[in-house]
């Protein structure tokens, strides 16, 4: 079986994408996962760069690692400048690890054109300070900085680079596709050609730019590599770089490549999801593998056949990399949809049908006028409730007025305007019907005030219930004003989180059944719950 090592680089390389800045105590944190994970190599950052990463390292010292061998990342020594006295490697040596990856050119032209120095000064430059870091007792690692495409240039001189490094001392010769620009196809060529040349182990640093970088990534384990880089949710300069959440299951469930254990494994959708969190970003549903939605099912015939054999429409088992299926229910639906959805709720539905072809035929018809239960799963479940003929609403809307009013602020703020919204509310709770009132900085929050001031009386802890996201969709713009509107409310108690939607041609009204929705759906789960 073949033998293949992670070298993550989210902490340097991934950090590289715009808008992410990790912190220090992110990046020790997101270490200790990576360590979960069963990653070989953490590179942690370039100690001779900035003096965040100077810090990771000092404090990276007390990090228990289990499986993970932790990495600092530099380059070559300087153009005409002994290697004794770089402060970059000066920096790596001093930074307490015991590999050191440096990065150095290996393409003509990147030496000509961007070091502004001599073909066989590059090749010195490479040579020193690998000797150097060797003479101070430390694994180095050897970036061949834009070796794909130096290759295509002057495949002599790239592959002169390689066997100057390896002479050096180098354990491991890194491909990088530094631009992202290369085919699968020719990365086989160029790793075959360097695996011919030298018995170092070759790696693999893919970019993102083709969107080929997991790709180009296996086409050189295949073609010998016996390491691989990447980052966690393929983050990365520009385009990215190589995702480690796609190819560690490609490897091992794919080609057959044991790179982690299957209880490492299992974590991989938590890993990706905490860093996620970590660099304040939101997760990328639809990722492979990872994504929340990479095993939903919507269209009846596919929810069908999951339903009878969960390979029918899945190429792995979710569960196999923390994840799982996901069923959800729109206009594409069957009954099937309708069926598996209340029974993972909990919800029985005869299983002759009617009742779910009934709601199928209802979810469908509210789908066309702009309703959307993909996302919205609470409202989808009141709509399974509801459909019962025993359901009784904790309570109902018998009516509601929003006025909208601009004033004049007092005169010693003479031409400021200030807006009031006030909405006025009645609901039937039991027998009992509640009229009543409140104001708030928008129509949306007075109808939330007002409903919430009518229901405290009878549910006191729905006070604990927030909204904490909303989203308007105008879905025909081209009819401009008239357009049916959608709108996505999420709410939350502090523990759980739900969705619910609304759709009308009126804003509010809309926005009155998703919020509605929302406080429904939570007093049924208290309900149920005690």
């Amino acid at each position: 079986m073949t033998q293949v090592q992670l070298y993550d680089t989210t902490l340097r390389d991934g950090a590289q994408r715009e808008g992410i800045s990790f912190s220090v105590v992110d990046k020790l944190h997101i270490a200790q996962k990576l360590d979960d994970l069963g990653i070989h190599f953490i590179e942690g950052g370039w100690p001779g760069s900035n003096p965040k990463d100077v810090e990771f390292f000092d404090k990276a010292q007390s990090l228990v690692l289990s499986h993970s061998v932790l990495v600092a990342f530099g380059s070559t020594r300087r153009p005409k400048v002994k290697a004794e006295t770089d402060a970059n490697l000066l920096a790596l040596a001093d930074s307490g690890v015991k590999v050191v990856t440096i990065v150095g050119k290996s393409s003509e032209l990147q030496v000509t054109q961007v070091l502004e120095t001599s073909l066989e000064e590059n090749l010195s430059m490479i040579a020193d300070s690998i000797e150097y870091l060797k003479a101070k007792g430390l694994t180095v690692f050897f970036d061949a900085e834009h070796f794909f495409d130096g290759f295509k240039v002057n495949s002599d001189y790239t592959l002169r680079c390689l066997t100057t490094a390896a002479k050096a001392g180098a354990s491991c010769l890194v491909l990088c596709d530094t631009n992202g620009g290369t085919l699968p196809h020719e990365i086989t060529v160029a790793v075959d050609a360097a695996g011919k040349l030298t018995a170092v182990p070759l790696g693999i640093h893919a970019h993102n730019d083709t969107a080929l970088a997991v790709a180009n990534t296996l086409a050189a384990v295949k073609a010998g590599a016996t390491q691989v880089q990447g980052t966690i949710n393929g983050y990365g300069e520009r385009c990215g770089n190589a995702n480690l959440c796609s190819i560690i299951p490609i490897l091992k469930f794919k080609m057959n490549v044991d790179c982690v254990t299957d209880k490492q494994l299992a974590k991989l959708t938590e890993v990706s999801h905490y860093v996620s969190e970590a660099a304040n970003l939101i997760p990328d549903d639809f990722l492979p593998y990872v994504g929340s939605s990479a095993f939903s099912h919507k269209g009846g015939l596919h929810v069908s056949g999951v339903v009878k054999w969960a390979d029918s429409y899945q190429h792995i088992d979710p569960a196999k990399i923390g994840n799982k299926s996901k069923v959800v229910v729109s206009e594409l639906s069957g009954k099937g949809n309708i069926l598996y959805k209340a029974k993972e709720k909990g919800l029985g539905l005869p299983l002759e049908g009617k009742e779910a072809q009934k709601l199928l035929e209802q979810v469908k018809l509210l789908e066309s006028h702009g309703f959307q239960y993909d996302n919205a799963e609470a409202s989808f479940e009141l709509l399974v409730r509801r459909a019962k003929p025993d359901y009784q609403p904790p309570f109902e809307l018998v009516d509601f007025m929003v006025v909208v009013e601009k004033r004049r602020r007092p005169s010693t703020q003479k031409g400021m305007e200030e807006m009031l919204s006030e909405a006025v509310v009645k609901v039937r709770v039991g027998t009992e019907v509640m009229h009543t009132a409140a104001e708030g900085n928008g129509p949306v929050n007075a109808l939330d005030q007002a409903l919430r001031k009518a229901l405290l009386q009878f549910y006191p802890s729905l006070a604990q219930v927030r909204l904490v996201d909303y989203k308007v969709r105008i879905l025909e713009e081209s009819v401009g004003t008239t357009a049916q509107v959608r709108v996505l409310i999420e709410s939350s108690d502090g523990v759980d989180e739900w969705r619910t939607v609304g759709s009308s041609t009126n804003i509010i009204e809309a926005s009155w059944l998703a919020l509605a929705d929302g406080l429904e759906y939570w007093l049924l789960k208290q309900k149920s719950n005690k």
